[in-house]
């Protein structure tokens, strides 16, 4: 049997993603690539969005575990998604980056 994941209720989907955005957020601002993460975060806004709406109207997932809030027929914490993901990537990659200059 996996683990209950459910202890924040209808906010552990929205805990989750501000958590992962709090270690997105650091490794940008570490790497000073908060403005980069923010400009490719807007550029691919966008295309999520779609693809995101087109996967709740046809039912590929379901998110029990979240607040209920929608802005633009999404669930809020889908549209903290678009942002956390690519901020993550970002991070990273210049984190990586920097470790390869020897910086």
């Amino acid at each position: 049997m996996g683990r209950d994941i459910s202890v924040f209720g209808r906010y552990t989907y929205l805990a989750t993603e501000l958590f992962w955005g709090a270690v997105a957020l650091a490794l940008c601002r570490r790497t000073g690539s908060t403005r980069k993460a923010l400009r490719v975060s807007l550029v691919l806004y966008p295309f999520a969005y779609a693809w995101d709406r087109y996967t709740l109207e046809v039912g590929v997932f379901d998110i029990p575990l979240r607040t209920g809030v929608e802005i633009a027929e999404i669930p809020l914490e889908e549209h903290v998604f678009m942002f956390v993901v690519p901020s993550m990537v970002v991070g990273t990659a210049e984190l990586l980056e920097d470790a390869d200059s020897g910086e």
